[in-house]
């Protein structure tokens, strides 16, 4: 099992490869969360090895505050690096949409019982 650092900004589709983004764009997220990228990487089962939730990504120094995504994770896959990121990637997307999915039940059900 291969260890690495996933930067929340490589998984971003709101930023340009230049700065940091690792994966195409099919495979990335707009503004992920380290705790996504955390429970994903659960669900995928890889070992979360550390996590520092203030370190900057050096290649961010440049960019305006809203795409600074503070965090790091050390992380254990049998997988290689990029394909580790697009299936994180791509988990994150399911949970966001089981999660919306929940929201729109929950809301639904409160209009009725009103």
């Amino acid at each position: 099992m291969g260890k690495f650092v996933v930067w929340p900004s490589e998984l971003d589709a709101r930023l340009s490869r230049r700065y940091g983004r690792a994966v195409g764009r099919d495979f990335a997220v707009d503004g992920p969360e380290l705790q996504e990228i955390v429970d994903a990487a659960l669900a995928l089962g890889m070992n979360v090895v550390g996590l520092d939730e203030n370190k900057l990504n050096p290649r961010l120094a440049a960019l305006d505050e809203e795409y600074r995504i503070r965090g790091m994770l050390r992380i254990e896959s049998r997988y290689p690096k990029g394909k580790s990121l697009r299936m994180l990637g791509q988990k994150i997307r399911e949970i966001r949409k089981t999660r919306a999915k929940t929201k729109d039940k929950k809301s639904k059900s409160k209009r009725r019982k009103k």
